[in-house]
């Protein structure tokens, strides 16, 4: 593209504009070379990969979810059980004692003492016992009934880990299904971007948080969601700085709901044809990027050079309709949960 000339008055706003796309993590300068992609795939498609994506990812929340509470259940029936050898063993010593002795009674205290003071002593003294005794039984009946409680706790625990296992296999066949209009199985997938992307926020129970169109978008006028905000602000983090558009009015895919961006391969934005070199290195990075840190920002799916990355498929062929743009292969395409 020609360079185009700025005179010494045009500096000040030349730094204004640099200063605000820093703030807003776009490049100065950068503007598609081409047209902005469709999406690809038709309504249906996109929909079942959707429906597909999520429930695999909700399903493996509620998995991990029921896994931490049964590993928690387990120390704690550990705890009580070891509590329970304990407790055993010093309502064995009542027992044992009360076979040795027998039971005393006000009676055998009477005849055993000889003055009304040792009498009081030894009824004292039977009270403690008693009380020391019957703490210890109720301590093993409580333990006993812990320990009851935490392994049914277990076993529904169990009951649920089976249902979401069975919900991602499920799930694995709907993307698959979907999938096979435009796939012809599985494929290599790509190299590079192994940084790590800092994790966005989740709730206390590992699933994510529900998320509207609702803040600005810095690559165009529309908005997306905080968490495809942080998915974009961690890949140029990462060093992927080149052009991107996320928000798109109209349609019904993942851009006007402000859950989907492009990445373009080119330095200068889309181009019309197919990237090669320095470009499709960048993109097979980006891609893998996108995949190694799904799990950390919320990745429903990646498509990238006529492949589709899905969390419960692994990377797939995807053929579009021959265009560089439908079949991805002038910029990278990522779709947030």
């Amino acid at each position: 593209m020609p360079r185009t000339r700025f005179n010494h008055a045009h500096r000040p706003i030349t730094a204004l504009l640099a200063a605000m796309a820093l703030l807003l993590g776009v490049a100065v300068g950068a503007a598609p070379a081409a047209a902005e992609p469709g999406e690809g795939g038709t309504k249906q498609l996109r929909e079942a990969l959707e429906a597909a994506a999520k429930g695999h990812i909700e399903a493996k929340a509620r998995l991990d979810n029921s896994k931490r509470r049964q590993q928690a259940l387990v120390g704690e029936l550990k705890t009580v059980e070891l509590r329970t050898v304990e407790l055993t063993a010093q309502v064995g010593e009542v027992a044992a004692q009360s076979y040795r002795v027998g039971r005393l009674t006000p009676v055998s205290m009477l005849l055993q003492s000889a003055t009304p003071e040792s009498f009081l002593r030894r009824a004292a003294e039977l009270d403690v016992m008693a009380q020391r005794d019957g703490k210890r039984i109720r301590a093993l009946t409580d333990a006993r009934a812990e320990a009851t409680a935490a392994k049914t706790a277990i076993d529904v625990e169990v009951r649920e880990q089976q249902k979401q296992l069975a919900a991602l296999a499920k799930k694995k066949r709907d993307a698959e299904r979907a999938l096979a209009t435009v796939s012809s199985g599985a494929s290599a997938g790509f190299s590079g971007g192994s940084s790590s992307a800092s994790p966005a926020p989740r709730n206390s129970d590992g699933s994510w948080p529900s998320e509207s169109c609702s803040v600005n978008d810095p690559t165009t006028s529309g908005c997306i969601t905080p968490r495809t905000l942080h998915a974009m602000q961690q890949a140029k983090a990462a060093g992927y700085k080149r052009y991107v558009s996320c928000f798109r009015s109209g349609g019904d895919g993942e851009h006007p709901k402000g859950r989907a961006c492009d990445f373009a391969a080119a330095t200068n934005g889309f181009k019309d044809e197919s990237a090669r070199g320095g470009d499709k290195a960048y993109g097979d990075s980006l891609a893998n990027y996108f995949k190694n840190n799904a799990s950390r920002l919320g990745v429903l799916y990646v498509i990238w050079y006529r492949q589709i990355w899905m969390p419960n498929t692994g990377w797939r062929a995807y053929s579009g309709s021959g265009s560089p743009a439908a079949d991805h292969t002038n910029h990278v395409h990522l779709s947030m949960y």
